[in-house]
């Protein structure tokens, strides 16, 4: 039976060379940096050029390779053709604010539509990513474009994320309705605007714009489902709520028609059978338990990566280099 398990590494993922976008997500607290940070350095020894982005608010990337980090792709020291960048969705919504202001009330509306708009963080995070799709896709016009051969996303927590994966399909589906009410609407919303000082035809350009917007999301959305193109890496720990929330996150995401099929277990307790921690023994037992139940749930689709918990942090990034080499060979623990 044991033969049959698919193999216990992310080998799979280093070697599709088709993936475009990696998402690496799952529970606060359960190591998704560390690994998404790994899983980079990795490809990075694989594919012309990697950019890893973090689309959580709590941004650790910084922290993880002992580097500042912003919403500009930035080269990671140390390395030739990896890059990293932080989105900080609310200077992002200030900042289309700030253009909006000229218009005097136009821009005091504006504020207060983007700051009430239910998952607007995520609409903002998705809108810095669609500027690097574009490079990526149209990098022989855009000249002083990189062109990064695969995106690792460092992600929020479980329901930010999904929320995040979910817009592509819910923004595409309201553009769409946007865009048959434009002739109706259009020339309503003119007439307001002239009114509070605004400029008459600036709805039109408006609508222009959500069209074409319109026309990139549908293209990633097409992406974002295709399993040739994107991949989920849930991470977790051997633990119940943990363990739970892998479970929803994987029917989430297969509702949403993407694609999973390696799971991250971290900060797994390895006691050597000499030792004499009681506290090590019991916890490792209840580790056991719970990574038992998550390889009868996923064994049969699932790689399943078991890594330890060390003794020191994991930081900077000659650090993050040797952990990163525990996801294409599997960790041995002590006798």
């Amino acid at each position: 039976m044991a033969d049959e398990l698919l193999p216990p590494t992310l080998q799979n993922v280093i070697d599709q060379k088709s993936l475009k976008w990696i998402f690496c997500g799952g529970k606060g607290g359960v190591g998704k940096t560390t690994t998404s940070c790994s899983l980079a350095i990795q490809l990075a020894q694989n594919r012309e050029s990697v950019l890893l982005i973090s689309t959580d608010p709590a941004h650790n990337l910084s922290d993880a390779f002992g580097q500042k980090f912003t919403k500009e792709a930035t080269k990671v020291n140390g390395f030739d053709n990896l890059s990293a960048m932080e989105i900080d969705p609310t200077s992002a919504i200030q900042e289309m604010v700030d253009q909006s202001d000229s218009n005097g009330m136009m821009g005091s509306m504006m504020q207060d539509l983007a700051f009430a708009i239910p998952g607007v963080d995520e609409a903002m995070s998705f809108a810095e990513i669609m500027k690097h799709v574009k490079s990526m896709e149209y990098s022989v016009i855009v000249a002083h474009a990189a062109l990064y051969s695969v995106i690792v996303f460092d992600t929020a927590p479980t329901g930010h994320t999904l929320r995040f994966l979910s817009f592509p399909t819910v923004l595409e589906k309201a553009l769409g309705k946007l865009a048959t009410l434009s002739g109706r609407i259009g020339p309503m919303i003119n007439q307001m605007s002239s009114l509070m000082g605004g400029q008459a035809d600036s709805t039109e350009d408006m609508f222009a714009k959500l069209e074409s917007m319109r026309a990139v999301i549908t293209e990633v959305n097409t992406q974002f489902k295709d399993p040739e193109k994107t991949t989920f890496i849930c991470v977790c720990i051997s633990e119940f709520l943990s363990l739970y929330e892998t479970e929803r996150l994987v029917q989430e995401l297969t509702a949403y028609e993407i694609d999973t099929h390696n799971i991250v277990v971290n900060q797994l307790l390895f006691p050597k059978q000499s030792s004499n921690c009681e506290h090590c023994r019991v916890r490792n037992k209840m580790q056991q338990k719970y990574l038992n139940e998550a390889h009868e749930l996923y064994d049969e689709f699932f790689h399943i990566v078991q890594l330890p918990l060390l003794t020191e942090e994991v930081r900077g990034p000659e650090k993050l280099k040797e952990f990163s080499k525990m996801l294409v060979v599997p960790y041995e623990a002590p006798a």
